[in-house]
């Protein structure tokens, strides 16, 4: 039977943000945005990403025979490199239009994507904070969160910590079980609300780089399929690494990038820029 015909324009067809979303990612750093694709578009891309996950996924461990990071989840990144389909979705003026807004920068460029499949059985992921990770000069990043499912809480959404970038302690933690102890005590102590909500189909996060955020364990006997995008204004520039992690992302993802210049590399094109008001 032959495969109903996708509309994938709804890909570069703005999302209207409104003022109150604005102020409350600005108040907040994350935000979540209901209807940003619909379910058809969804199931197409599950299908696609899935197959390109099974086909380039290097972790074969039984579950009992790994550390937390990789009981965590399945990771393979730049996905957009290895599929034209799955580069239409991370090229996605849509997305890049509303990471814009949200920022409140004229434009953005792409810093990385990458699929985050938590198995079933998969374990939970520690809290931490993504730009522990990154190299770059300054914190206009943010990260579109995309279930490719719905996602109810025993299958391990994505959690937050609301006003957490705020919390300078806990940013040296890489994502580990000591990062899961500490930042969580730090936010218990600094009275931080811990936002922990199912997703609806179609619902997509956006969270910048120093929020704290976390994931549950899947306890359901599906698949967790997540596909993010990782963004940075358009005039990030690269800075000195200062750890080993932040070199390997230098290395990765904006090779022949100079520290103190724009990351303007074939890997960080601009997917977005429009008139910032």
């Amino acid at each position: 039977m032959k495969e109903p015909t996708i509309n994938l324009g709804i890909l570069k067809e703005p999302f209207a943000l409104t003022p109150e979303q604005i102020a409350f990612y600005r108040e907040n750093r994350y935000i979540k945005l209901k209807q940003v694709f619909p379910p058809e578009i969804l199931a197409h891309y599950a299908k696609v990403i899935h197959d390109k996950v099974r086909e380039l996924n290097t972790m074969h461990l039984p579950m009992e025979e790994r550390d937390t990071y990789s009981k965590a989840f399945l990771q393979v990144m730049n996905l957009w490199l290895k599929s034209e389909e799955i580069k239409r979705l991370v090229f996605s003026r849509r997305l890049a239009g509303i990471a814009a807004g949200l920022m409140e920068v004229s434009g953005v460029r792409l810093y990385h994507d990458q699929a985050l499949f938590k198995e079933p059985g998969g374990g939970f992921t520690p809290w931490h904070a993504d730009q522990y990770y990154w190299p770059l000069s300054n914190n206009n990043t943010v990260t579109a969160w995309i279930p490719l499912q719905e996602t109810p809480l025993d299958m391990g959404p994505l959690e937050f910590s609301a006003q957490s970038h705020r919390l300078n302690n806990g940013r040296g933690l890489k994502i580990s079980d000591e990062s899961e102890r500490q930042i969580a005590r730090l936010l218990q102590d600094g009275g931080f609300r811990h936002v922990v909500e199912p997703f609806e189909l179609g619902e997509v996060s956006f969270h910048s780089g120093w929020l704290f955020h976390r994931a549950g364990a899947n306890t359901t006997a599906n698949m967790r399929q997540v596909m993010t995008v990782i963004y940075m204004d358009k005039d990030m520039r690269l800075k000195a690494p200062e750890n080993d992690n932040q070199q390997a992302d230098r290395d990765a993802w904006c090779p022949g990038a100079n520290i103190g210049e724009v990351i303007d590399t074939p890997l960080n094109p601009v997917l977005f820029e429009g008139v910032k008001e």
